[in-house]
């Protein structure tokens, strides 16, 4: 398991990228009008125009993960609760965001079941 994704939600997308290229001195690596990403040493920030809509507060560390439907059952089982079912997001890629009893936001995907 590691933690390589990091995903914002953000309500001016355009003005959110130019704020990210600057800071990671780098152009995105995925650019559209849905989401934008930037890929650097092997970690990945995401910027997410429709992620306030889909109940997420500020930044959220995505886990990748091997077995995405065991490991959501065993948060749940221990006082998680869902924010975000899982979706499929394209190419195989399975989502889910949860958050923790603190409210700390917590995001697992996965291209396995």
């Amino acid at each position: 398991m590691a933690m390589n994704t990091v995903i914002f939600p953000v309500k001016d997308l355009e003005r959110a990228k130019a704020l990210l290229t600057t800071l990671l001195g780098t152009a995105p690596s995925v650019d559209a009008p849905y989401y934008v990403g930037f890929d650097v040493d092997g970690q990945h920030f995401g910027l997410d125009p429709n992620g306030h809509g889909k109940g997420l507060t500020g930044p959220v560390p995505f886990w990748d993960v091997d077995d995405l439907d065991g490991l959501l059952q065993g948060l749940l089982a221990a006082g998680a609760t869902t924010v975000q079912e899982v979706q499929e997001v394209g190419g195989g890629m399975r989502i889910t965001t949860v958050k923790d009893p603190d409210g700390n936001m917590i995001g697992l995907r996965s291209t396995a079941g």
